[in-house]
């Protein structure tokens, strides 16, 4: 099969699971996982699936078949290493939304909302001395080196 075919065409579903159960079995790169594919198909541990059944889903472990196998798993490969990619937890204090006339008139409101006329606000968080036991966290995933 060719690359050019292999990459043009949508994978079977259950292919792309079976590659998949196989990477997160041992997260290696494509010679190992071409071990551990065959392994795992010998002994029918995805689904009971063995290399014929594999076969009818576009799992090929021929030499023919390689090109295509190899294509399909780097692929895969690269979306479950983006997946995995090491994440930075920032703890913000978390800013009410106040409405514009609770406010103190000495006090300015530091951010006005967009969307619309400016009657609400959003209002500094008070830096007072506090226990940490009072503390709402709010966790937000950021990418490292965001």
């Amino acid at each position: 099969m060719d690359l050019r075919t292999a990459a043009t065409r949508d994978p079977d579903p259950e292919a792309v699971e079976f590659i998949r159960f196989c990477y997160r079995r041992r997260r290696v790169g494509w010679p190992e996982l071409y071990d551990e594919m065959c392994a795992v198909a010998a002994r029918g541990l995805f689904r009971g699936l063995v290399t014929d059944d594999l076969a009818a889903h576009g799992i090929g472990f021929s030499l023919f078949d390689t090109p295509a196998l190899a294509a399909l798993s780097a692929s895969i490969v690269v979306e479950e290493q983006a997946a995995r990619r090491p994440m930075t937890v920032v703890i913000a204090p978390v800013a009410e939304e106040v409405p514009a006339e609770a406010l103190p008139a000495d006090e300015a409101p530091d951010i006005a909302s967009n969307d619309g006329p400016s009657d609400r606000v959003v209002a500094r968080p008070q830096v007072e001395p506090i226990r940490a036991s009072e503390i709402s966290v709010r966790l937000v995933a950021v990418p490292a080196g965001a």
